[in-house]
């Protein structure tokens, strides 16, 4: 497959560490004009550095932002007025037990998890609409499907983006444009690494703890270890190029077979 997005513009959110990075990453190589964002100008600055070492003759854009927020959304919008594949990657985890989440920290959890693609997709979406073209992708998680007992705040957010995706995939029918979301499974990143080490022992080396990890907490995975973030990525620019066109207000898995289930 030739998967060719010259002549689009790309935003990822959160991209500048894991499966965001990643996912910039692969736009970026397939030819699309991508822009890389987070909340640190000089965190965006770092991995657009990256990425253009990995992809020299990427065409990069810096869009340091707290999509989180209504205000950065906005500034944001002034950075890249259009956006023909927009990626909602940007989310927040923690462990924390169920009966100590208070409500503060799930009201956090729905704005930066949830509310930060809904008011992205508001932004971007019509102007997909008009163009009669567009891909808007939100990264969910297993943890949408099979609730973790230790952040179920956490998989709230994750299953609410689900609903969102269906939605706007229904706002956008016979348009041109696709709504989807990718169901992410247990993936290496450095913020994960951090997550495991909560869950087992801190003395651990990092490819015994990640064993104890999948054994102890995510036994359902027929993989057997974490997923790598590029893994994540190659799926979601397959969802963001012209080929994905009969896909739109779906669920699909990229979770190791995490999910028990025979449908998407």
């Amino acid at each position: 497959m030739h998967l060719d997005l010259t002549g689009r513009t790309a935003l990822v959110t959160g991209s500048t560490q894991g499966i965001g990075e990643a996912i910039a990453t692969g736009l970026a190589r397939a030819g699309a004009r991508t822009a890389v964002n987070g909340r640190k100008p000089d965190a965006v600055a770092e991995a657009v550095a990256r990425i253009r070492a990995e992809a020299p003759d990427a065409d990069l854009v810096e869009a340091p932002a707290d999509v989180a927020a209504a205000d950065g959304v906005a500034g944001l919008r002034e950075v890249l007025p259009e956006v023909d594949v927009l990626v909602n990657n940007v989310g927040i985890f923690d462990a924390r037990p169920a009966l100590e989440i208070d409500d503060a920290e799930w009201r956090r959890y729905f704005e930066v998890n949830v509310l930060s693609a809904v008011r992205l997709t508001r932004t971007y979406l019509p102007g997909m609409k008009e163009r009669g073209w567009g891909r808007v992708l939100n990264i969910a998680s297993d943890s949408a499907v099979v609730i973790p007992a230790e952040m179920i705040h956490y998989g709230m957010s994750k299953t609410a983006l689900l609903a969102v995706s269906r939605g706007f995939a229904k706002d956008a029918a016979g348009t041109g444009v696709t709504v989807n979301s990718v169901i992410a499974g247990p993936t290496h990143t450095g913020g994960v690494e951090d997550f495991v080490y909560q869950l087992v022992d801190k003395d651990l080396p990092w490819d015994e703890a990640q064993r104890e990890f999948m054994r102890l907490h995510r036994p359902q995975s027929l993989l057997r270890r974490l997923i790598e973030p590029e893994e994540i990525a190659n799926l979601v620019v397959y969802l963001g190029s012209p080929l994905a066109s009969a896909t739109t207000g779906a669920a699909v898995r990229v979770d190791g077979g995490y999910v028990d289930s025979i449908v998407p």
